[in-house]
């Protein structure tokens, strides 16, 4: 049995934000965009990895009232799950990624003690991603 990932869900409170942050900023490729309801699902893709998708949504989208609101609070605390991602040059993605609209540093480029060197930041919408050398 061979079992692999093939996707990963952002949530976001703004998708247009979200979109220019993942596109523009960190260079992914949008691959689908689907309106339902008065929501967007936007799915996107890594030239180096086209068949695992990232796709963000809002809150409410595809949910009840009641989880929306909830996993709303939860994005707005900046405690949902986070996301790591693998650059060739960390200094320079590092450098883009500080420098876009609404995005936080969490942590500078730094050689941690398991062997990585990565950087922390925020995204427009609170969460937490990892980028490391690779």
């Amino acid at each position: 049995m061979t079992v692999s990932l093939s996707g990963v869900h952002v949530t976001v409170d703004d998708i247009d934000s979200a979109l220019a942050f993942y596109r523009d900023t960190l260079g992914l490729t949008v691959r689908n965009e689907v309106a339902q309801g008065g929501f967007r699902w936007i799915t996107l893709v890594t030239d180096s990895q086209p068949e695992i998708m990232i796709v963000l949504s809002e809150p409410h989208a595809g949910r009840s009232q009641e989880d929306g609101d909830a996993l709303a609070a939860l994005l707005a605390k900046g405690v949902l799950g986070m996301v790591h991602f693998r650059t060739g040059n960390l200094d320079e993605t590092f450098e883009k990624v500080a420098a876009a609209p609404g995005a936080e540093v969490l942590q500078e480029p730094v050689s941690q003690p398991w062997g990585v060197r990565d950087a922390g930041v925020r995204d427009p919408a609170g969460n937490h991603l990892r980028i490391e050398q690779g």
